[in-house]
């Protein structure tokens, strides 16, 4: 195709946070970017929706790290999101309880070894170890600027680079905690946010687990008033103010190749289909998209370099989240913990913590966030919004009818009332209004399969060097989500970005 019949520098398929990042950096330096998104706005898991007098965050309870060694610092500082966005620090790590321990993390690293000593005075030297190990990790991952984190993709190449990250390349967090601590309750302490990566301490990454906790521990946690929605709108902003485009509610149904390249999409309204597909052109194409799908977008005789890449890899575990708008703000009821993660009795070591997230919603651990204990902006003055998640899977929802369904997410609903209630005394009397949100919701709105925010599993053999590298086996197209390099999460999805913009920003 002659070159100049581009209609763009690059066509992005999908607005969340990885699509976004990538377009706003790639429009900021010069490049004409069309971005399609096939929900009405753009964000994926990084979106707000409102009901009644409440804006309800849909996946941001907090964003680790934003330290001067953070690389989504380098990241904010190039594209000026500091002077457009507000971030507000959370006033600590989060509260584990279970019937045997209540205890507050900090999200001071110095403070939280304290703290855990002085609770578990003698798993001292288990303590020292751990944030010895999970510091040590994320450090070497930190010390790389970010342009040069795809080594990571290389690490046994590397080994006098990066000593820690190559000798736990293979090493899980279950097995970690278990060489260095006795206490099972402080194993289950130490992970009780294991939720936002995965759902079993035995498969999960310790060299993944390590840089987003540590993050945490030496950045702290931080939440963007007004939601995330604020954060994926801004960086849409970027795209248009710089001549590009960022097109709504249109799906693209295909990628188009030419002599083994991809040279452009092509894409229809996501609802009332028009009658004739729009094509686009570019030199670059990214696929902000669960790299599942990417497969199907290509012509049958390309896809099987992708497919064979990803055939065998495992997903990771979805989430079940019911919002809630309270009537009066929660922390006039006495919580004084912005998340607090609630382990039930039925847990006794992290052994259990993989069949109980399988489990009844009875006894499934879950967190609560009471966004009252900070100034969110997502509710008017004297209410409040909060939000109980809980690790979830989308084959307990996707064979129910429509009414099955229904009754199905109301039941949850009262189950995790009831049971919040036992945490905070009339609770339930100050909900106004609520809403459920399963995996089956998130594949809606996002189309990743399986339902899961977090793509690929983070397991050893998924992660680092195993992971999906940003450049696709197929000219001209990228990959940038939580899919691909680095992994999941907000922060995964921005650095997948970043990269998939620099290796483009690379190309002579």
């Amino acid at each position: 195709m002659d070159k100049n019949m581009n209609n763009f520098d690059v066509i992005i398929i999908g607005g969340g946070l990885g699509g976004l990042t990538a377009g706003a950096k790639l429009a900021k330096e010069g490049k004409k970017v069309c971005l399609i998104e096939q929900h009405s706005i753009p964000g994926g898991c990084a979106t707000t929706f409102k009901r009644k007098d409440f804006i309800m965050e849909v996946g941001l309870h907090e964003m680790d790290g934003l330290d001067k060694n953070d690389p989504k610092t380098e990241i904010f500082n190039d594209l000026e999101v500091f002077q457009n966005i507000e971030f507000l620090k959370i006033p600590d790590f989060y509260r584990f309880t279970n019937e045997r321990r209540d205890i507050v993390i900090p999200d001071n690293k110095e403070e939280a070894i304290r703290v855990l000593i002085e609770k578990f005075p003698k798993e001292e030297k288990g303590i020292q170890k751990f944030f010895q190990k999970i510091s040590g990790i994320q450090k070497e991952i930190n010390q790389l600027p970010t342009e040069k984190w795809k080594l990571l993709l290389l690490l046994p190449v590397f080994p006098i680079l990066s000593p820690n990250l190559v000798m736990n390349t293979f090493k899980t967090l279950g097995k970690f905690l278990d060489d260095i601590i006795g206490d099972e309750d402080l194993k289950l302490v130490l992970q009780a946010n294991l939720q936002y990566y995965h759902d079993d301490p035995y498969s999960m990454s310790l060299i993944y687990f390590s840089a987003a906790q540590g993050s945490y521990f030496n950045g702290g946690g931080h939440f963007i008033k007004g939601g995330s929605q604020k954060l994926s709108d801004y960086l849409a902003k970027i795209i248009t103010d710089n001549q590009g485009e960022v097109v709504l509610g249109n799906t693209v149904e295909k990628i188009l190749m030419k002599e083994g390249r991809a040279v452009g999409v092509e894409y229809q309204k996501t609802f009332g289909k028009s009658k004739e597909p729009v094509q686009v052109f570019a030199e670059n194409i990214i696929a902000n998209t669960a790299l599942p799908n990417v497969v199907s977008l290509l012509p049958k005789e390309n896809q099987k370099p992708l497919q064979q890449k990803i055939q065998h890899l495992e997903k990771a575990c979805s989430l079940i989240s019911v919002y809630i708008g309270f009537k009066k703000e929660i922390k006039q009821l006495g919580n004084k913990h912005y998340s607090t993660f609630v382990c039930d009795e039925s847990v006794k070591t992290q052994k259990d913590l993989f069949k109980n997230h399988k489990g009844s919603f009875e006894k499934r651990n879950f967190v609560f966030v009471d966004y009252s204990q900070i100034d969110s902006g997502l509710a008017p003055k004297g209410k409040s919004f909060g939000v109980i998640c809980s690790a979830d899977y989308l084959s307990d929802w996707e064979k129910l009818s429509k009414e099955q369904y229904k009754k199905k997410k109301e039941e949850v609903a009262q189950i995790f009332f009831k049971r919040l209630e036992k945490l905070i005394p009339g609770i339930m009397n100050e909900i106004e209004y609520y809403e459920v949100g399963t995996p089956k919701t998130i594949q809606r709105y996002t189309l990743n399969p399986n339902g899961t925010p977090y793509g690929f599993a983070q397991i050893p053999k998924q992660s680092g060097m195993f992971r999906i590298p940003n450049k696709s086996p197929i000219k001209n197209l990228y990959f940038a989500s939580a899919w691909t390099n680095p992994g999941g999460g907000f922060t995964g999805a921005i650095l997948s970005g970043w990269f998939c913009a620099k290796d483009i920003l690379m190309i002579k």
